[in-house]
């Protein structure tokens, strides 16, 4: 069962530009570019999907033939299907497997252009680093995420739910059923994740313990790629690695918690391999005195946050016997309970910021800490919207428990933050303290409704 994704609108466009470049799908495993392609590929009336992991004869061939019209004719030829521009769409998979196929994708550019080339790969960032002339004008990228809550919510048959949730404001907040209803599914949300396996299999037998089967999959096909990576990083502080960055998400990421007394610098590159996997992602400190944000980024403060959140849950189960505590906050505890404690909230909410942004650029994510000696306050994400500094709050309580936002706020001169939380829409209005003539308006929406902020 295929599930309808955005994703698919944008590879109909791409499929129907008149002027067109190869497409390149990146994105962590297992989070849905392959499936993406392959229903693509049921609107064309030939198809060719060239697996380099699981056709490895195909290395040579690519290493071989660098005419990119000898190169179809040989494809044609092996998989006996037409290669004819306009009806056939040629796939190229797990393209990280060869540097030949990758740059195959210059000359279908170049030479065949009315073909429909799509590529795609998990552990793709690796190998265009020692390309760094890569797809310079000449290659469109998507990255893919796994499902935000919005296609969770349409994949449940849903989607009237994220249009009246898209309608919603401060003026105009959800209506008591719907908003209970929101938050349920939310919670089920997270504990489902977003990994395409883990939601088809939800939504075709709502048994969370065939979930967590095919979550438990994926993390171990996690860890089983590190020692691909045992040339530049020891795939156990890899593990190492990853695992500490799942017990301190919401932190700030100190290097001496990684076990196995790893020096600072090798840490550090097992982070960026993570990252470069997809499998975590960066929270830079910046300044937030303007814009852009990454103008002015403190490498010594840095945040991480994991892929998604049921494959949190699994990895707590697999490394450290049980999620249950945090389980039981999921599924039965109070709002201040599930946002406020253990930064799953947090996470989330970043992945989300992120899902909801434009898929043809690689969006970083930002927050702020007063650096200050003998204080302590921290803002957890600062986005750009409207081209000015957005302060966003993952927080379930009163306007009294914001310090660290209305500080913020006071330093840079902003009238304008919002806090995200499990409760409905709605607005705070406070006259800053330290400055009488300002009025700080803070909107609160819905951890569930973060779409809000990325409307036409």
């Amino acid at each position: 069962m295929y599930i309808e994704r955005p994703i698919d609108a944008l590879l109909l466009e791409w499929k129907n530009s008149a002027v067109r470049k190869p497409l390149l799908l990146r994105g962590a495993r297992q989070v849905g570019k392959s499936w993406a392609v392959e229903h693509l590929g049921e609107t064309f009336d030939y198809f060719i999907e060239v697996n380099f992991e699981k056709r490895p004869e195909m290395l040579d061939v690519f290493q071989k033939i660098h005419d990119v019209h000898e190169l179809a004719v040989t494809l044609g030829m092996y998989y006996n299907t037409p290669v004819i521009p306009d009806r056939t769409l040629l796939f190229l998979d797990e393209i990280q497997k060869s540097a030949d196929a990758i740059q195959s994708l210059w000359s279908f550019k170049e030479d065949y252009k009315e073909l429909h080339v799509v590529a795609a790969g998990s552990l793709l960032e690796f190998a265009l680093q020692d390309l760094p002339s890569f797809g310079v004008g000449r290659i469109r990228s998507l990255f893919v995420y796994p499902f935000s809550f919005d296609e969770f919510l349409v994949a449940e048959g849903k989607a009237d739910w994220v249009k009246a949730k898209q309608e919603a404001n401060t003026e105009k907040p959800l209506l008591t059923p719907l908003y209970n209803d929101l938050v349920q599914h939310f919670r089920t949300f997270l504990m489902v994740g977003g990994m395409p396996a883990s939601v088809a299999t939800w939504v075709t037998t709502h048994d969370y313990s065939q979930c967590q089967a095919e979550l438990d999959d994926i993390q171990l096909t996690y860890y089983d790629d590190f020692p691909k990576y045992a040339k530049k990083v020891d795939p156990t502080l890899l593990r190492n690695t990853l695992q500490s960055v799942v017990m301190q998400i919401g932190d700030k990421f100190t290097y001496s918690e990684v076990d196995g007394g790893y020096r600072a610098d090798d840490v550090k590159k097992a982070l960026k391999l993570l990252c470069d996997a997809g499998i975590i992602k960066r929270v830079s400190y910046t300044s937030g005195n303007g814009l852009p944000l990454g103008a002015e980024v403190n490498d010594k403060f840095r945040k991480y946050i994991y892929l998604d959140s049921g494959l949190l849950l699994r990895i707590l189960d697999l490394d450290f016997g049980g999620a249950r505590q945090l389980t039981e906050r999921i599924i039965a505890g109070t709002s201040e309970d599930l946002v406020n404690k253990g930064g799953l909230a947090e996470m989330v909410l970043g992945w989300e910021l992120v899902k909801y942004n434009n898929p043809r650029m690689q969006h970083d994510l930002f927050y702020w800490e007063n650096t200050a000696e003998g204080t302590r306050s921290e803002v957890d994400y600062i986005i750009a919207r409207d081209l000015k500094v957005l302060p966003i709050e993952c927080k379930a309580g009163t306007s009294g428990k914001m310090k660290s936002m209305y500080e913020f706020m006071h330093q840079k001169h902003l009238a304008e933050a919002i806090r995200c939380s499990l409760e409905n829409f709605s607005e705070l209005e406070r006259i800053d303290k330290k400055d009488q003539d300002a009025v700080r308006h803070v909107q609160i929406v819905p951890l569930f409704a973060i779409s809000n902020l990325f409307g036409e």
